[in-house]
């Protein structure tokens, strides 16, 4: 008696090489539609669906292999007689290998005049049932969803006339793994399109871009997941020009950089260590934007990430030639740029379409036992309600500066000060335990450059000693969102100063 494949695949990729090969180890092939169409084109035996159910395709297709004669040879179990017993009595053949992908529904709502009715079509019910009554059945089939898997399994059957135990359960793993990867990406789209925003049960799905070395350290095993569908404006969708492999440690300073640089339309450079900016600026082209960026710390900047929102010319890649850098990320990079850059053989190179995305994502973040889900904070002054309690109002040039420190604090880590002027970051203070303490790393750093710049604060004053030492440095103006119950001690000590105060409303923690 020969042995006996389902076929039946919307990546029909390598599918006629595969089937002819199954055929020639004594396989009957049965198959449905487009895919039966493609194998008898090319020269394949194969049986049609409705030859083994006795039934035909109806529904527009959405009903073909949802019947007894398809399943009960998928799930009986061959080592026990009652199974095999029922079989022959239904006169229903075994299945011995299934072959079979699912409907393109990712395919499908990625196209941007997709309709609701096209995407509910999209929905695959009698694939899905199939493979996941085969990797149940695992024992006794071969199940398979991926073509890179053709060949192991022919191997196998060419070497021992059968599939290994081990080969089954890792493909029944990978199936289970696709079928709750597409169920997920349709609760996804249903959610969404039903308005639901805190579903009763979250399920999301990642893709393995990169296995890495290693995580934050060298003992900690690691990997890259990207989003299917997710934003390109992303490092999960950058293409690598040139350099070493990413890291973690990479990966994530890149991401801070990128949201740090899509905060600007003027050419701005960003410096990135440990997920923190170092230096920021902004000017009439690129190659100013990222001098202003070195000189606003030309110490961390070493070993750092640079994100620049317009295309290195050859100008800039000359000074950025200079410094020890782990990453540049661009637009692009013009030809002499790239000749230039890719002479450091470790340096990588990265460029992104710098696009904004029609929708925000949420962002996760995983704790122990649990996740935390919010909106991603994309929040601009323009969304604030600013007002000015002091008696001083911000001078033209002062409003540029504080615009420019807003951008920046609310992706400096908690507890964040910035001091800047209108087209550069002086002094940044991150990740402090106290505000003052984070003022006084800003203040310092930013030295000299502190007279005349302006203060911007992710939160508010609690008291008034930041404002204080924000006097003492020459700073006179300060954005902060307002709100303690002792706002009045720092609106009082910015008036005894001089200094002009903006309050926004909005708070911009980070942590």
């Amino acid at each position: 008696m020969k042995k006996r494949a389902l076929i039946s695949v919307s990546d029909k990729n390598g599918i006629v090489e595969f089937a002819k090969e199954l055929a020639g180890l004594g396989f009957e092939i049965v198959s449905t539609g487009g895919t039966k169409k493609a194998l008898s084109e090319g020269g394949v035996p194969v049986i049609g669906i409705s030859d083994v159910t006795g039934f035909p395709e109806i529904l527009e297709g959405r009903v073909k292999t949802l019947h007894p004669n398809i399943h009960g040879g998928l799930l009986a179990k061959r080592g026990e007689e009652s199974h095999r017993n029922q079989l022959d009595e239904h006169g229903i053949t075994p299945i011995e290998l299934v072959c079979v992908n699912l409907y393109p529904f990712q395919q499908t709502i990625a196209k941007k005049d997709v309709t609701v009715e096209d995407a509910i079509e999209n929905i695959d019910i009698g694939g899905p049932a199939m493979l996941r009554a085969s990797a149940k059945n695992h024992e006794y089939i071969t199940v398979m969803v991926d073509p890179s898997d053709y060949q192991t399994v022919l191997n196998e059957y060419r070497e021992n006339g059968a599939t290994s135990l081990e080969t089954r359960r890792k493909l029944a793993a990978k199936v289970f793994r696709h079928t709750a990867s597409y169920d997920s990406m349709i609760a996804e789209y249903m959610t969404e399109l039903s308005g639901e925003e805190n579903p009763e049960k979250l399920t999301v799905t990642y893709e393995l871009k990169q296995s890495l070395r290693y995580g934050e350290n060298p003992h900690q095993k690691a990997a890259f997941y990207r989003k299917p569908l997710g934003s390109s404006f992303s490092v999960a969708n950058a293409e690598q020009l040139h350099g070493k492999e990413l890291s973690y440690n990479n990966i994530n300073d890149a991401n801070a950089a990128l949201q740090i640089v899509k905060e600007f339309e003027a050419p701005a450079a960003v410096a990135v260590k440990h997920m923190n900016p170092c230096g920021i600026g902004t000017g009439e082209n690129v190659f100013d934007a990222f001098t202003k960026a070195f000189e606003a710390d030309p110490v961390s900047i070493f070993g750092g990430i640079i994100a620049l929102n317009r295309e290195v010319d050859a100008a800039t890649a000359g000074k950025l030639y200079e410094i020890f850098l782990e990453i540049i990320i661009a637009p692009s990079f013009s030809e002499e740029a790239f000749a230039k850059l890719s002479g450091k053989k470790n340096l990588r190179l990265l460029t992104i379409p710098f696009e904004k995305e029609a929708k925000p994502e949420m962002k996760l973040t995983s704790i122990e036992g649990g996740l935390l889900v919010q909106e991603e904070d994309h929040l601009s002054l323009d969304d604030s309600s600013v007002t000015v309690p002091t008696n001083r109002k911000p001078t033209d040039e002062e409003w540029e500066a504080l615009k420019l420190g807003w951008k920046v604090v609310k992706h400096v880590k908690s507890n964040a000060i910035v001091v800047s002027g209108r087209n550069e970051t002086f002094g940044i203070g991150a990740g402090q335990m106290n505000r003052v303490g984070a003022a006084k790393i800003a203040i310092k750093q930013a030295g000299a450059r502190a007279e005349g710049a302006a203060m911007a604060s992710d939160a508010f004053f609690p008291m008034d000693d930041t404002v204080e030492a924000a006097a003492k440095a020459g700073i006179t103006a300060i954005i902060q969102p307002g709100g303690s119950v002792r706002d009045q001690d720092s609106i009082k000590k910015a008036d005894e100063h001089g200094i002009a105060m903006v309050f926004t409303g909005i708070r911009h923690f980070r942590h």
